[in-house]
């Protein structure tokens, strides 16, 4: 390879690093902003003026404000990543599996909050949202189905024990117990994981 090709070579590596330095740094922006004052809030002109760049500059690299988002919340998730329900496969007992998920969450959502907290807030307000929080309501679907393997409910008990998990699941059901209601996580937990297994017995048990 002659040193001409070695420069032109060097100079197109260096300046895909800036760009993916760049790219990173929006991304980064966004995030921060969509912690602090939400999404709803967040303009690409804030978002620029966080990143140091121009607002061309965002929209070269996110042409939508959807890429942007998505990008946004894939870094934040890599950064914060909520507990996976692969994991809780590996107990066998289903209450001991549901206690055990349920503190792993709850632990989750109470350092994540803030940020968990705006984008609830506003995930109404922002279409381009739609995306991580349809990814975000399919882990929860994931989460259900792992906690109902194994059991012994059937038919309309069985409905009513799925939806007892998902409502303990939400993180709006954690806030309001542990913001609101004062509770404590294992206060939280056990007072769910009592909702689930009464949700399984005969009806009109509740």
């Amino acid at each position: 390879m002659s040193t001409q090709t070695s420069k032109r070579t060097y100079r197109k590596r260096r300046r895909a690093e800036l760009e993916a330095q760049t790219r990173q740094r929006i991304a980064e922006a966004a995030m921060r902003l969509h912690g602090s004052v939400g999404p709803a809030r967040t303009t690409i002109k804030a978002v620029a003026d966080e990143a140091g760049v121009q607002r061309a500059t965002v929209y070269r690299h996110f042409p939508d404000e959807a890429s942007l988002f998505e990008a946004c919340s894939a870094h934040w998730a890599s950064l914060n990543p909520s507990p996976d329900p692969a994991t809780w496969e590996l107990i066998a007992e289903p209450g001991e599996r549901l206690r055990t998920a349920l503190a792993e969450l709850y632990d989750w959502y109470g350092w994540a909050e803030p940020m968990l907290t705006n984008t609830t807030r506003d995930a109404a307000l922002v279409p381009a949202m739609a995306r991580p929080v349809e990814r975000a309501a399919q882990l929860r679907d994931a989460m259900r189905a792992t906690l109902l393997r194994g059991r012994p409910e059937r038919g309309r008990r069985r409905e009513r024990v799925a939806a007892a998990i998902g409502h303990a699941l939400e993180f709006a059901t954690w806030h309001s117990l542990a913001r609101e209601q004062g509770l404590s996580d294992g206060d939280a937990v056990d007072l769910m994981t009592r909702l689930v297994t009464s949700a399984g017995g005969r009806a009109g048990a509740l």
